[in-house]
């Protein structure tokens, strides 16, 4: 695959990521954020570390957030590239940008629930299973 990034720029910059695109593309191209209204995904945006992709034309064509206390833990989350800029290694990028802005914080442990279509790349960029899943437990309606 080839790799091209160099038109696009990479930022953790909040104010320059469109809430309003975001629910967009979360909205029609992720199946997990089927039904998320607006106002919920503004609310995440609010409390989360936000990450986006920005095209020369300065739209916002990737989005990425983390839920974290700086810490010791962090969750990868609402990880999504337009299909019309897909196939450039933007998604290994923006992971990786990710990556690059939380590792100051020597973070214990981030963890991420990965799609079927996105599995593969999360473990070449070494993202393991866990080693006990089944000792993870949730609450509320979607645990």
């Amino acid at each position: 695959m080839v790799t091209e990034t160099s038109s696009y720029e990479f930022t953790a910059d909040t104010a320059r990521i469109d809430p309003a695109r975001v629910h967009g593309l979360l909205a029609e191209y992720a199946y997990w954020a089927a039904g998320r209204p607006r106002e919920l995904q503004d609310r995440a945006i609010a409390n989360s570390r936000n990450y986006g992709i920005l095209a020369a034309s300065g739209e916002l064509i990737g989005y990425a957030r983390v839920v974290t206390d700086l810490a010791n833990f962090a969750w990868l989350a609402d990880v999504i590239v337009d299909p019309h800029h897909r196939r450039r290694g933007l998604a290994r990028e923006l992971i990786r940008f990710v990556l690059a802005d939380l590792r100051p914080y020597d973070l214990r442990r981030i963890v991420l629930k990965a799609s079927p279509e996105g599995r593969g790349l999360y473990e070449e960029l070494g993202w393991k299973r866990l080693d006990d899943p089944d000792d993870w437990l949730g609450l509320g309606p979607d645990a």
